[in-house]
């Protein structure tokens, strides 16, 4: 049984982007929307374990979930304010046979557009994003952000209450109107894949349905782009996609056959998926080409490298460094000093990163975030100071939250300790 619940809830996630757009659309109503969702969840619970899951569970979700959300609309107490709406959704056009989920629009392009209407400010029109088409929770939305769960949770509400009382629209904007969406539309794809890549909690480092979806929606929004002839391709766009799509072509080599993470240096790129890595390097040329820079085709040009280094020694760490600190011309992000500090530290030595690392832990914007301290760590460990890593392993792991992870940094921690014997 206890398979079964989790074969469910797993179907659910992978489901949650398009089935949510779908209803959505339908009900133009996030709250009812998700409601629904989770009223079609209990149902599956209740049937899959008798009648096993159905060859096509994106479609029984939405049909089910429709026919709970005009369930909950009759029972309301104020159902006669809801009548209008009511009989508006029953002349809808009728569900579809068999449950057919071809024949139901796909509507997650309009909902990104919405959820990052300008009316919206940045965060809130993320953080909408990831929730309604990622399928991520709150809590994993606040760690992405790293601010307190009831902190994101009212930014959601708000949100959400703001389209409502706005009358924003349900559609991808006309031309004059997309350049402003775009920026808000890829950092909430780069954000989705980001947490799809590595996750920032929870029993696994990979959520591979988030990455999948992050890189469905940017082919999506990219093929929009090009397909329409009254829009442009846009450089950043691609260079988003081909950034996903180079980082996702490691996925395999990334987790050992016990669950271990491994770290780049350390993989068997056998295992790497060199038809992937061949087309996100063509599309990154295809952005390059354009002569439109941008930070994603800087994270992408950096990703090509790493792809194209045949073993750990051949990688080219001073360009990659050089391109980290073109990096920093288009956002202040420590995270991006960070990355710089270690690209340096691998070109020009453990002390110079380390001296960098220095200089960034002053400003102490990145004192809670594990993955400094760990990077700190390693090239302690690099340099041979054993008893400041093991310190600095020790303040990573207590940061964690991602079991994977976790495993690791005890890992090196029992090597420091193995070492001092």
């Amino acid at each position: 049984m206890q398979a079964i619940h989790q074969t469910i809830e797993q179907t659910f996630r992978e489901e949650s982007g398009r089935v949510l757009a779908a209803l959505i659309s339908y009900l133009n109503d996030f709250d009812l929307a998700e409601d629904a969702f989770q009223d079609a969840l209990i149902v599956a619970l209740e049937k899959w374990p008798q009648d096993g899951r159905p060859a096509n569970p994106g479609a029984w979700i939405t049909t089910i979930a429709r026919n709970k959300a005009i369930d909950r609309i009759r029972r309301r107490k104020n159902f006669d304010s809801k009548q209008a709406h009511l009989v508006e959704l029953t002349q809808k056009p009728p569900e579809p046979d068999e449950y057919e989920m071809d024949s139901i629009p796909d509507e997650r392009l309009k909902l990104i557009f919405t959820c990052c209407h300008p009316a919206l400010a940045l965060e809130a029109q993320v953080a909408l994003t990831l929730r309604t088409l990622g399928g991520l929770e709150t809590a994993e939305i606040a760690n992405a952000f790293l601010v307190p769960v009831p902190t994101m949770a009212q930014r959601l509400v708000r949100a959400k209450r703001k389209i409502q009382q706005a009358g924003i629209p349900y559609r991808v904007p006309p031309t004059d109107l997309l350049p402003e969406r775009l920026h808000a539309v890829l950092t909430t794809l780069y954000l989705i894949f980001n947490e799809g890549y590595n996750a920032s909690s929870g029993d696994a480092l990979i959520r591979q349905e988030l990455s999948a979806e992050a890189i469905r929606l940017a082919q999506i929004l990219n093929q929009l782009l090009a397909d329409d002839p009254n829009l442009d391709e846009n450089a950043e766009a691609l260079g988003l996609l081909a950034l996903m799509l180079l980082h996702d072509a490691r996925r395999a080599a990334r987790i050992g056959h016990t669950g271990e993470l491994i770290l780049l240096e350390e993989q068997d790129r056998g295992l790497w998926d060199n038809e992937q890595i061949g087309v996100g390097t063509a599309v990154l040329e295809r952005a390059l080409s354009m002569k439109q820079p941008g930070p994603y085709q800087i994270q992408a040009a950096i990703a090509a490298l790493h792809d194209q280094a045949n073993t750990p020694p051949d990688t080219d760490w001073p360009q990659i460094a050089a391109l980290y600190q073109a990096l920093q011309q288009y956002t202040e992000s420590p995270v991006v000093r960070l990355n710089w500090a270690v690209a340096v530290a691998m070109a020009e030595g453990p002390m110079r990163g380390l001296a960098l690392l220095d200089e960034l832990a002053e400003a102490g914007s990145l004192d809670h975030y594990h993955l400094f301290h760990a990077a700190r760590a390693d090239l302690l460990r690099r340099a041979g100071f054993r008893d400041d890593a093991h310190d600095a392993y020790t303040i990573a792991l207590d940061l964690c939250q991602n079991a994977v992870e976790k495993r690791f940094l005890r890992r090196r921690l029992a090597e420091l300790n193995r070492g001092s014997d």
